[in-house]
């Protein structure tokens, strides 16, 4: 029962961020880049703190202060503000194919910051997963690789970096706690940037605040907590392999909100992207796997 829960829990994740992509392109040309990254990030710091006592989140230890802050300038301010940017032109459905390569920095990060081996299989997923980037970038001719696309590149190296960089504070603190420091840390890095963006934002439409709305209570501060708890109870396999469904979410849900219809090239580009990432995570599991059994055979 919890492992079906939790494949839920799961699910509902992948909805939530694949609808985030669609709600930015809503709020951001009325909110403005810095309006809507200060005003999604304080609503989902604002739910998560109101749910801390609940969830029983504590204090962080000071020396973890240093690595939360670089998990929320990279996982939580960085990725926003390039979010929104790259969003301005590039539809919805399309960020979201581009953003779906982050695993393959995660796997360059890896074996850089924790010594990681690269193996055959990682190269090669990393190479067609690139090649797909590549194929969605020159799908719309008004975008080929524009400022737009190498925006959204930044994107998935931000959120790239974001992932091995909780892996140490993971072994410390569960999901909820490290996903609450994240977020209250990046809305602190952006509050500079409020008085500047308060004029656009005290004009936006109704629209634009209910996607805000949105955006700040479910895929930022839900998602997380969905997310942390399926990673606790899934192999990680399993929950990382369900993130290779937001992409099609996205589009969908693009479709019906937005009235975006994906071309050929980037549905084609898409699928690519998703094969790379795939081929990737099934080698780091067969690594996995052949690690943890020659450790029981030893034991035996």
């Amino acid at each position: 029962m919890t492992s079906k829960r939790a494949l839920f829990a799961g699910l509902g994740v992948v909805v939530l961020w694949a609808g985030a992509f669609p709600a930015v392109r809503v709020a951001v040309p009325e909110f403005g880049v810095a309006g809507l990254s200060v005003a999604r990030l304080s609503v989902a710091a604002a739910v998560l703190l109101l749910l801390a006592p609940v969830l029983k989140v504590k204090l962080p230890a000071l020396r973890d202060v240093p690595l939360i802050l670089g998990c929320g300038f990279f996982g939580m301010a960085a990725y926003q503000i390039l979010l929104n940017w790259g969003e301005v032109t590039v539809p919805a459905g399309t960020a979201s194919m581009i953003v779906a390569a982050a695993p393959l920095v995660s796997v360059a990060v890896a074996a850089v910051a924790f010594g990681e081996r690269l193996t055959v299989i990682k190269i090669v997923g990393s190479a067609v997963a690139i090649t797909g980037v590549a194929l969605v970038a020159s799908a719309r001719s008004e975008l080929s690789l524009s400022s737009s696309v190498w925006i959204l590149i930044g994107v998935t190296i931000v959120q790239g970096i974001y992932h091995p960089m909780i892996k140490p504070l993971l072994r410390r603190y569960s999901g909820v706690e490290v996903a609450t420091y994240g977020m209250v840390a990046g809305t602190l890095m952006l509050l500079p940037a409020l008085p500047g963006a308060w004029g656009q934002m005290g004009s936006a439409s109704a629209g634009a605040w209910w996607s805000v709305a949105f955006l700040g209570v479910f895929p930022s501060a839900l998602g997380f907590v969905l997310w942390g708890y399926a990673v606790g109870r899934l192999e990680m396999v399993t929950s990382t392999s369900l993130l290779y469904l937001v992409p099609a979410f996205a589009v969908l849900i693009a479709y019906f909100w937005l009235d975006e219809v994906p071309v050929a090239g980037e549905l084609i580009g898409g699928a690519v992207v998703l094969v790379g990432v795939v081929t990737v995570g099934l080698g780091s599991a067969v690594r996995a796997r052949r690690t943890t059994s020659a450790v029981q055979h030893q034991l035996q």
